[in-house]
């Protein structure tokens, strides 16, 4: 097996945006007339598509939306995010992500995109961090109905990318998913790939037990020695130290 492909979470890995999500989803259900629990967003939403988080938490509630509705609540969220984004004179992108970004590059691997945010929170904030032009494409919360951890979002990349390149002949298990949430891990695992887990949203020794690989930060991944152990066989749950 070779490593051909990494593929980028968004919201933990490449943006620090766990609060303003949050704080968007927070004032959506008051705009419902609902309150949002101590410790809930983190519980349902973490990892997991806007569409899931959104539809969760009304249910829990008792509310069945309509697709309609829906919609309506998931394009108000994408406003919202966009004007607090815009707001800000410096994004909450990970320190070293850019340098870890050129390393893969140069090795020639291909780069994607596997989230389960809105493609419009996606483009928007790759194209203000100058990151855009390095990813091949994005598989965003939009194209599937299915959140993590479904593995469908990272299968569905997969399909893409040899749609794109119709000499890869990529497998699942010739890529390398980069995550930090449990739904993550779990939709990468079940669609056949390796995952290096990041610690920007649980503790070490929590991802550690779910990931094939786990680091403090994207930079203290050593990807030659991935690359290479990856060429020899899949991988337990290792760490990797700075």
């Amino acid at each position: 097996m070779t490593l051909k492909a990494v593929l980028f979470d968004f919201n933990g890995v490449i943006i620090n945006d766990e609060s303003i999500h949050e704080n968007l989803i927070d004032r959506l259900m008051l705009d419902e007339n609902l309150q949002l629990k101590r410790g809930e967003f983190r519980e349902i939403c973490l990892g997991k598509s806007d569409r899931a988080c959104i539809t969760e938490l009304l249910q829990r509630r008792g509310r069945y939306l309509t697709e309609t509705y829906l919609d309506r609540l998931l394009l108000g969220k994408a406003k919202a995010y966009q004007e607090k984004i815009d707001s800000l004179e410096t994004l909450p992108i990970y320190a070293g992500l850019a340098e870890f970004i050129d390393k893969i590059r140069v090795s020639g691997l291909k780069m994607a995109v596997v989230s389960g945010a809105m493609r419009s929170d996606i483009e928007l904030v790759l194209e203000r961090a100058g990151l855009a032009a390095n990813f091949e494409l994005i598989v965003a919360g939009d194209d599937l109905t299915a959140s993590k951890p479904e593995p469908d979002c990272y299968l569905l990349a997969v399909e893409l990318l040899n749609q794109k390149y119709p000499g890869l002949n990529l497998q699942p298990i010739e890529c390398l998913a980069l995550e930090d949430t449990f739904a993550g891990i779990e939709a990468a695992k079940k669609a056949g790939m390796q995952v290096a887990g990041v610690t920007h949203t649980y503790p070490f020794h929590m991802i550690q037990r779910q990931a094939n690989w786990t680091v403090d930060y994207l930079a203290d991944l050593e990807l030659d020695r991935v690359t290479q152990l990856c060429s020899i066989a899949p991988t337990e749950p290792a760490a990797e130290n700075s």
